[in-house]
């Protein structure tokens, strides 16, 4: 008898397989159908502030933002939209601009056709884009002018200002149905209903279907996990994810990736947004990279070179392996808006920078790159093993420049053209 048995594929091993949603093309980014999971962000920056807004989207966008978002909240706002967007095409920056619409939205875009026709999408909220009899036929003017500017549209139910008529309505037919459902539970299907009906609207209207996106926003994981599993067994509209007010800092970064994981790994998501408040002083494309890495680290897409460390213990008492981890991180990072374009493929680099002899030279062979540093009481040199070979031995206090140059040539060497013309 064999002591191994063979390994058995688990049932449901590896993410689902991806809902088929209808594409939108959002200027020239297209969301749902068979395109990856797209990034997006937004600004937080006052839009009527020409330079501030024009410097913020261009950063997002360098960091890796794919669709970036801008509140029009106002005239001044509205005004500046399409000199925002001329501005960032003399710099060289395409990036859709979204318009997020609340309250006077079909007003704005009445009065300022030039915004209406420089933004690439445009937010609303049933819940707040008008009330009582005037909700329909605002609705209906924002649709319009999508129609007539060929623009698609977000429909952004957002439970903090959930539709109050229907939510109410909700809850009148439950009770009197014997309250089979809880509140929470009346809560999620208002907000689903809200979507799906305003999308109803919308293509009663003549909004095409592949003009239109839904989301539904909602701050704890797992409100957002069950509305969205209902969104999406009920309509095959391109989904846009985000949990929203997260929070703050790692609070906000664990809250976003487990909800977001669970849908993702179900096969829901079409574009996602990972909405952090951001510290004092913070960096905005701080969301964007948790997002980048989100999708990378769960396999659906790679942004950048994956540098793999260990996380330390009592053998590596010395911090260069830290040191030279983080810095090596940061590098690969802010070079990537101009490797992408200069070393195609890049991004599927893989450096380690390992701490001790332990597993040090086991998984720097695993990397494309890798460097094992010596742990507290191990002899003062640091092999280097380049595509699973030893290649170097490292010593003395250059140990770092020295690596970091390394990796430098490795990357002109293999992604550059000499490397890409020597492959083919």
């Amino acid at each position: 008898m064999n002591a191994i048995a063979p390994i058995q594929k688990a049932a449901g091993q590896g993410p689902a397989p991806r809902r088929q949603s209808v594409g939108v093309d959002v200027g020239g980014v297209l969301v749902g159908g068979s395109a990856p999971v797209v990034v997006q962000s937004m600004t937080n920056t006052d839009t009527a502030d020409i330079d501030a807004t024009v410097a913020q989207v261009a950063a997002l966008h360098r960091a890796g933002s794919e669709i970036v978002r801008i509140t029009v909240d106002r005239d001044e706002s509205a005004a500046a939209v399409p000199r925002i967007r001329d501005r960032l095409a003399r710099l060289g920056v395409d990036v859709p601009l979204v318009g997020d619409f609340h309250y006077i939205g079909h007003k704005l875009l009445a009065d300022h056709p030039a915004c209406a026709e420089a933004l690439a999408k445009y937010r609303i909220n049933p819940g707040n884009v008008g009330f009582k009899e005037k909700k329909d036929r605002q609705f209906a003017a924002i649709v319009e002018t999508a129609i007539r500017h060929d623009k698609p549209v977000r429909i952004g139910v957002n439970w903090g200002s959930l539709d109050q008529d229907l939510l109410t309505r909700l809850m009148d037919e439950n009770q009197n149905a014997g309250s089979p459902l809880t509140a929470v539970e009346v809560m999620r299907e208002a907000i689903v209903q809200s979507a799906l009906l305003s999308a109803e609207l919308a293509e009663e209207i003549g909004l095409p279907r592949n003009r239109i996106i839904l989301s539904a926003k909602v701050s704890q994981v797992q409100d957002l996990i069950a509305v969205y599993a209902e969104l999406a067994r009920r309509s095959d509209h391109a989904l846009h994810l985000g949990l929203t007010e997260a929070g703050m800092g790692t609070k906000g970064i664990v809250a976003s990736s487990a909800a977001m994981g669970i849908l993702l790994q179900q096969g829901i998501g079409d574009t996602i947004r990972i909405s952090l408040t951001p510290e004092p002083g913070g960096d905005r494309t701080r969301e964007v990279q948790v997002a980048q890495e989100l999708l990378q680290t769960m396999g659906f897409r790679q942004f950048v070179p994956i540098v793999a460390a260990c996380p330390g213990c009592g053998r590596t008492t010395s911090t260069v392996f830290q040191e030279l981890a983080q810095a090596i991180q940061d590098d690969l990072r802010r070079n990537m808006p101009v490797w992408r374009e200069k070393y195609p493929g890049v991004e599927e680099l893989k450096v380690a920078v390992m701490g001790c002899i332990v597993n040090g030279p086991g998984e720097s062979k695993h990397a494309d790159i890798g460097i094992s540093l010596p742990g507290t009481g191990e002899t003062p040199t640091a092999p280097v093993f380049v595509d699973g070979r030893k290649a170097a031995t490292l010593r003395g206090p250059a140990i770092a420049a020295e690596f970091q140059q390394m990796v430098a040539d490795y990357i002109e060497q293999r992604f550059g053209a000499g490397g890409r013309h020597a492959a083919e």
